[in-house]
This record gives structure tokens, C-alpha cells and sequence, in this order.
């Protein structure tokens, strides 16, 4: 799960995060996250502990001596941010951003882009709460358009304000062909 170290501006931003824990609880799905005890990020944990169920978090070893670590959890330290991606993906089984700021923006394209090397198996989805992620979808497309990003490939990334159907989509997922290239 990727999301902001801060709330937002509107609280439907952190009904969303209250609404996505409590979905993962329902689902018996657990938390793998960055770690954090502030913003959206805490309040995820929070309520998903709240609610009896497992979270997961690994934090960078800078991070965690500022004090911004939430302990309830499955924490685990790693030495930067590059092993902490990485981890997170070795322990996910799909990524979902909710609104965020450019840490959330760049761990979630970095999920997707690794995807279509072939060196992360996991669906990547968009909780897209009233909007939030409209223009990134829009760019998208435009890549598609401008036939930087496949058409098979931007299919394998959702935009969406449903759980029901980020869950659907997770469920059917098929990872992206490997990339090949020709020698012109």
C-alpha cells in the first residue's frame, strides 16, 4: 500500500484510508506498507490494527530514527529506501496507491514500470478517491496514444474509486509481457 505521510485537505481522503483498512480487515488481507505512523499512513495501520488485523511495515532506518515509525506492527528496518521498495514487493501480493504526494506517486509508477520488466509479478491499482488521480490517468492514455506504453500494457494498470472493483482486477491480473527488444 502506498499513500501520503500527510492527511490531505478533505476528509474524504482519510474516509477512504478508514474505508480501505476496514476492506482489507473484512477481506483478510494484510497490510504491507512504508511504516509510518503519520498521515494517511498511520491512520491506515492504525484502524487495520484497530480492527484485528496484520500489518506489515518496513521502514527506512533514517525514517525510523526521526520517530515517525509505527511499532504496531510487523516492523522491519532496512537501510534505505531502494531495499524498502523492494521489500515491500517481495511481500505484497498487489500494490494499491491511495492519494499521496510525490513518495506515493513514484513507489506505485516504480511497482508498475518493474511490472513491465518482469521483475514484480503484482497488480498495481489506483484508489481513485474523488478523483485524486484523474490527470495521471489522463497521461496515461496520452502515452498510449503517443505509443510510449502499449495499449496491453496501460490495460494492466487501473484507475479506480471501487474496491470491489481494484479487487476484481487483482484477482484476474495477468503480469505484463517481458519486454523485448529488435536490433534495427
Amino acid at each position: 500500500m502506498y499513500c501520503g505521510a500527510a492527511s490531505g485537505n478533505e476528509k474524504i481522503y482519510q474516509e477512504a484510508t478508514l474505508q480501505l483498512a476496514d476492506w482489507l480487515v473484512d477481506n483478510d488481507l494484510e497490510l504491507v506498507y512504508g511504516g509510518g505512523k503519520v498521515g494517511l499512513m498511520g491512520m491506515l495501520a492504525g484502524e487495520v490494527r484497530n480492527k484485528g488485523g496484520n500489518v506489515h511495515g518496513i521502514i527506512t532506518q533514517e525514517l525510523f530514527d526521526r520517530g515517525t515509525a509505527f511499532e504496531d506492527c510487523d516492523l522491519q528496518i532496512v537501510p534505505d529506501m531502494s531495499v524498502r521498495k523492494k521489500t515491500m514487493l517481495d511481500l505484497s501480493d498487489g500494490c494499491i496507491a491511495l492519494p499521496g504526494g510525490p513518495g506515493t506517486l513514484e513507489e506505485i509508477i516504480e511497482a508498475f514500470s518493474w511490472a513491465r520488466l518482469g521483475d514484480n509479478e503484482n497488480p498495481s491499482a489506483f484508489f481513485n478517491v474523488k478523483g485524486y488521480y484523474d490527470p495521471l490517468k489522463t497521461m496515461f492514455d496520452q502515452m498510449t496514444s503517443k505509443e510510449f506504453l502499449s495499449s496491453e500494457d496501460r490495460e494492466k494498470l487501473l484507475f479506480s474509486d471501487s474496491l470491489d472493483d481494484i479487487r476484481e482486477f487483482m484477482e484476474n491480473y495477468v503480469p505484463p509481457k517481458i519486454r523485448t527488444y529488435t536490433n534495427n
